[in-house]
């Protein structure tokens, strides 16, 4: 490809990045205000309501932090200083932690309130907010720990070209850590990620059993093929099914854009890519659950 056609490819990946950002940053504005509205006007929410208005604000809050970051990253102003580069980069780190916990917990959260009440699940569902709540807040400051390294390591990027800096955006940089520090937080962060996900799909999988049993008594029962209408609790357990089946589908490629960011590090078609993926799950989330609400 020659440096036209390349510049042309970039220009059209950053535009579709910036649309991508505002779509999804109106999606989940709509999202977060009609959740407000609806406490505000002393409608009977639902257990899942509270944990998926909390996940809108922090797509919303993650988006908005990382369209600055993309400025600079896209159009290079090269203006920042240190304290900016370390505030943006670890709230950002931040809110993406916080969407894998939020994203899992939601999970758990319907796994309990699907469960029959002969389960061992089902002591947990009137008390399930509270702990639902008692455990994001752990999860977040564990995450926030481990994340922490980050107000030393970025710093903003140097006139000189160095070794010891790894490029994050046109104004801010990554100090190289040793390989003992650096192997501990990346443990650390492989176990939060495994653990959550792990979360995720034991709870998914309980679902989907549960789901298939419920379908065949009422086949039986009705003695036809067809089941009968879904229930709002079936209709919400399949759209959070959908969205942890979209998760880790976007985890996956997002994993991949990785590899392929490292691997071709001068080219900046690889980045642009590895953000536009690692986004797309923020975007369409507040439209897989909107979907749902007849209200809107």
């Amino acid at each position: 490809m020659d440096r036209n056609s390349r510049v042309h490819a970039n220009s059209n990946l950053r535009n579709t990045f910036f649309s991508e950002i505002g779509i999804g940053i109106s999606a989940n504005s709509i999202l977060l205000l009609f959740y407000i509205l609806k406490f505000n006007c002393g409608h009977r929410p639902k257990p899942t309501d509270l944990t998926i208005g909390l996940l809108a604000l922090i797509h919303l809050l993650m988006l908005l932090t990382v369209e600055s970051l993309a400025t600079d990253f896209f159009i290079s102003r090269r203006g920042w200083d240190d304290i900016t580069c370390k505030f943006l980069i670890y709230l950002y780190r931040t809110f993406r932690g916080l969407s894998l916990c939020t994203t899992s917990l939601l999970s758990v959260l319907q796994a309990i309130i699907l469960s029959p009440r002969s389960s061992c699940l089902a002591k947990f569902k009137h008390k399930s907010p509270y702990h639902i709540s008692c455990a994001l807040i752990f999860l977040s400051i564990f995450y926030m720990c481990i994340s922490s390294h980050l107000l030393i390591s970025i710093i903003a990027t140097p006139n000189l070209t160095l070794n010891n800096f790894m490029y994050v955006t046109e104004s801010c940089s990554l100090l190289r850590m040793s390989y003992l520090v650096q192997s501990t937080f990346s443990t650390l962060l492989a176990i939060r990620e495994a653990f959550l996900i792990g979360l995720m799909v034991l709870s998914s999988g309980y679902m989907v059993v549960l789901l298939c049993r419920h379908k065949k008594e009422t086949q039986h029962l009705h003695n036809t093929s067809l089941s009968p209408k879904a229930s709002p609790e079936q209709k919400a357990t399949w759209t959070i099914l959908l969205l942890m089946s979209f998760f880790v589908l976007m985890s996956i490629l997002d994993s991949i854009t990785s590899c392929l960011r490292t691997m071709f590090q001068n080219d900046p078609t690889s980045y642009y890519i590895q953000i536009l993926v690692a986004h797309t799950y923020a975007t369409v989330s507040p439209f897989v659950f909107m979907s749902t609400e007849k209200h809107i």
